[in-house]
């Protein structure tokens, strides 16, 4: 029977990321969430409840299990979509700015949204799960605006946890952010338009200090638009007094999905042309009832091992507006696809061929749609160009899969259409995939989340058996990834972390 959410392995962070698993007010064991019908505040943690909503634990500094696959096996069958984690992590800080309850829907059971949970709970937030996926969150008042620094280096949800508290308490101390190494992710952004909008902030090795007298309106142009830095902005300028403008923000369906819920709660944002949010402050916000949109790097992932595999998967619940951009690169590839009431179909069209690819903001090809993508130009005839412009060190995966079989060059040139921002600097920023190269089964480590994804995608095309570690990472933000694999074909099944000794 295929493992229920349950049963997954919680991810961990990188090496040298703190583990905030024992964090004062973690919400349960090691920041467990809690099961339906039960309450936790950061003074009262619930008890792990079996069943399908039982609770996962926050990450650790190693695998719960391992996966074994055994690849050639086309994937037909159908699976449901969950909510997005970069939304929902972000709709669950959005609770911080009422009082009042707020219920979300879609609520993926994994890793990362535990991990939120722990940290709200530590700031004084109750939280219910209704069901497996809707959970109702609040937080009446602020019981320490002080985020344990047990949480740096964790994930990037703390710094955007500023604003809320600096418009509930006038002020802050959270940890600074890490999350996968994919590049650096600096927060001068974040930092820079804060204090254009009156807040007082101390850098420190570790944590982030922040107080103010009351937000005010400004008007802030990002660099580069950056999602996180557009939804803190969001976050701070919602009760803020006065017009915030933010330029060249970030528009990711994600951040539309914010800009939704907070709409429900009463804040008043427009999204306008080129880029531009404007956001009139509001006095306050009050609870609202919200279904967060689906994973689009979810629905992404099931489309690229249909193809690859020569299968025909049924994805439920994608939306088609979400993943154009991917769909078009998918059918030049020899991919194809067919909107259904339900969700959107996947399956091969013809043989696949080169094509060429270019990361980029939204709507543009998204960064974390990267890494399938070149597994399946692996299998596809000629050479293919895959451009990351986004970040700048998200290439180190494709070290393993050389070793499976796959013709991968790294170069620090822009081999896009156009030159990108990492254009003479020394940073191995484009790839050419030459294929078709059959894949080998091997023992593979999954460095990060979305490379995660890559490896069972290549485990799943290659020949023979392959053994797959670091198996945390991924499930720090795919919901029952083993399950859902099964439910479609896939020869996988979870081995002991370590090889069991019985000498």
């Amino acid at each position: 029977m295929p493992p229920t959410s349950q049963q997954s392995s919680p991810p961990a962070s990188r090496a040298g990321e703190a583990d905030p698993g024992g964090a004062p007010g973690s919400a349960g064991p090691r920041g467990a969430t809690p099961a339906p019908g039960s309450i936790t505040s950061r003074r009262e943690a619930p008890q792990a409840t079996a069943g399908p909503a039982a609770p996962l634990l926050a990450p650790s500094a190693s695998d719960r299990h391992r996966y074994r696959i055994v690849g050639g096996q086309p994937l037909v069958g159908s699976v449901e979509v969950s909510g997005a984690k970069n939304s929902v992590t972000k709709l669950l800080v959005a609770t911080l700015l009422t009082d009042e309850p707020c219920t979300l829907a879609r609520v993926p059971r994994i890793v990362e949204v535990d991990v939120v949970l722990g940290m709200l709970a530590e700031l004084g937030a109750q939280v219910e799960w209704l069901d497996d996926h809707r959970v109702r969150i609040a937080t009446p008042r602020i019981a320490d605006a002080s985020l344990s620094e047990a949480y740096s280096g964790v994930n990037r949800i703390p710094i955007l946890m500023m604003g809320p508290l600096l418009h509930r308490v006038g002020e802050a101390v959270v940890p600074l952010p890490g999350g996968c190494r994919i590049g650096k992710r600096p927060v001068d952004f974040h930092l820079a338009g804060l204090r254009a909008m009156g807040a007082e902030i101390v850098e420190q090795l570790r944590s982030v200090q922040v107080k103010t007298l009351g937000l005010h309106g400004a008007h802030v142009e990002l660099p580069f638009p950056s999602v996180g830095a557009t939804e803190n902005l969001l976050l701070a300028a919602v009760r803020a007094k006065g017009t915030t403008v933010i330029s060249n923000a970030a528009v990711e369906p994600e951040v539309i999905d914010l800009i939704l819920f907070l709409q429900q709660m009463g804040a008043l944002v427009d999204v306008e042309v080129d880029r531009t949010i404007v956001v009139q402050g509001v006095e306050r916000l009050h609870g609202a009832d919200h279904t967060a949109i689906p994973d689009r790097i979810e629905v992404a992932s099931f489309a690229a091992a249909a193809v690859a595999t020569n299968g025909r998967v049924d994805v439920r619940g994608a939306h088609q507006e979400h993943a154009a951009t991917f769909l078009n690169h998918l059918r030049r590839l020899g991919g194809e696809f067919k909107v259904t009431d339900g969700g959107i179909t996947f399956y091969r069209a013809r043989e696949l061929t080169a094509t060429h690819v270019q990361t980029d903001v939204h709507p543009g090809y998204m960064t974390d749609w990267q890494q399938p993508l070149v597994v399946l130009l692996t299998q596809a005839r000629g050479a293919s160009v895959v451009h990351e412009t986004i970040y700048e060190d998200r290439f180190g995966y494709t070290r393993q899969l050389n070793e499976m079989g796959a013709s991968i060059a790294l170069s620090t040139t822009c081999l896009g259409g156009k030159a990108c921002r990492f254009a003479a600097r020394d940073f191995e920023h484009s790839a050419v995939v030459s294929g078709p190269t059959p894949l080998v089964g091997g023992d593979l480590e999954i460095p990060d989340l979305r490379a995660g994804f890559a490896y069972i995608l290549a485990a799943l095309v290659a020949g023979g058996a392959s053994t797959i570690s670091g198996t945390r990472f991924l499930e720090r933000g795919y919901e029952d990834p083993v399950g859902k694999l099964r439910s479609i074909g896939a020869l996988i099944e979870t081995l002991p972390s370590f090889p069991v000794d019985f000498c």
